[in-house]
């Protein structure tokens, strides 16, 4: 796997020179950059794991040439660049692209949405966010950060994360997101931007106009005037088209002559609404809005694109915070450490993340392109997992020399 990263994904240099702005170092910084990463892919919950990992028996099957204390990477992820990682993370998927891991897709998109992650009663830094009760009495802190994912290919691939503090929101974080994700990937590498309702704003939208990327958001009460508007045209004609998609029945009305609100600089609006009847009797409905052209998108692509959304949700914060620790929590000295936020520091916290992403992008590519190849089956994670683990256990060869 690590001749994987180095040469098929060319994250060669950036393994060597990740941006380490330590004075004096001891450590090479390429073996605290791989333990963190190999430790994320093996689901090592925090610094101390990685330590006792770095340690063991199992050091040289892990690649990793000298030990050292869980305070090293502590202080390591403190001072390590982060615009270095963003752009390693970017160019990875750059190199993905060239080499057809999205050949079978016709648009790529790119999914932003926001999340609470790495809850704390510890002192609070910068990031925190004071979690409140109904009395307004504070209960810890929480961290809130915007991602944003490849997603609409087969194969979502987080990209970027922006932390944001007391007094920013979360919809300004995905503004910063969209156009430095489009500055480090390239104005032609995605085909439109996803998102939810909150972030159906006129500043994040025309964000989304000044890089060409065509939005489609969630439309709800939010945006009364539009939502009522769509409501009240939609509600009594029948289904402009109607499909069945993987079992369900799918009734569409889409149109693109709605009026933009005051403060959104669009000609017009295109709103798509769509009911999803399922074989158990339930109906989904909901609508989006988007300045996707009827000529480019026809209503089911639109349909299957704005649905695209889910995957920043599932394969994105739900794993991100589910397998590899991104939910991590600091309650005091009877939690575990595998528990804890690994050091609770603005850059360290940041740099964290941003690893985790890159983890999962190389273990995505290695495992659902890469170990592909030929005949051979799609391991699952899990298979993957315990290869891994299993490697690990394997004795060192002995030189007979």
């Amino acid at each position: 796997m690590q001749n994987y990263a180095r040469y098929c994904l060319n994250l060669n240099g950036y393994l060597k020179n990740p941006g380490d702005r330590r004075h004096h170092p001891e450590i090479p910084a390429q073996d605290l950059l791989w333990t963190i990463l190999i430790g994320n892919i093996l689901r090592v919950g925090s610094f101390a794991r990685m330590e006792w990992l770095a340690r063991s028996a199992a050091r040289a099957a892990l690649g990793v040439g000298t030990p050292f204390s869980d305070d090293t990477l502590a202080y390591f992820t403190e001072r390590l660049d982060a615009e270095t990682t963003r752009a390693a993370l970017a160019s990875t998927l750059q190199q993905a692209k060239r080499n057809k891991a999205f050949e079978n897709t016709r648009f790529i998109g790119l999914a932003v949405d926001g999340t609470g992650a790495g809850r704390t009663d510890k002192p609070p830094c910068p990031l925190c966010h004071p979690i409140l009760d109904s009395k307004g009495a504070i209960h810890g802190h929480l961290h809130q950060c915007a991602m944003i994912s490849v997603v609409g290919t087969g194969l979502t691939l987080p990209v970027d994360v922006e932390p944001y503090g007391p007094g920013d929101s979360e919809y300004a974080a995905g503004k910063r997101l969209l156009l430095r994700t489009v500055s480090h990937l390239g104005p032609r590498f995605a085909d439109y931007v996803v998102a939810d309702a909150k972030f159906a704003t006129a500043p994040f939208l025309h964000a989304a106009d000044e890089v060409n990327l065509p939005v489609i958001a969630r439309l709800k009460e939010n945006l009364p005037e539009l939502h009522a508007a769509a409501q009240a045209r939609f509600a009594n004609q029948p289904p402009h088209a109607v499909f069945p998609v993987g079992g369900d029945r799918v009734e569409l009305w889409d149109a693109d002559d709605f009026d933009p609100w005051e403060s959104l600089h669009w000609e017009t609006v295109r709103v798509l609404r769509y009911r999803q009847h399922k074989p158990n009797g339930t109906v989904v409905e909901a609508y989006w809005l988007t300045n996707f052209s009827q000529r480019k998108l026809a209503s089911l692509g639109l349909f299957h694109v704005a649905k695209s959304r889910w995957e920043i949700e599932n394969q994105g914060f739900n794993e991100a915070k589910n397998l590899y620790g991104m939910e991590h929590t600091v309650r005091g000295t009877r939690v575990p450490r595998a528990f804890r936020i690994c050091h609770h520091h603005p850059n360290s916290l940041l740099l964290e993340w941003l690893l985790i992403l890159l983890a999962i992008v190389m273990e995505r590519l290695y495992r659902l392109r890469y170990l592909h190849r030929g005949n051979h089956r799609v391991p699952s994670a899990i298979d993957l997992l315990y290869t891994l683990l299993i490697n690990l256990s394997c004795p060192p060869r002995q030189d007979s020399s």
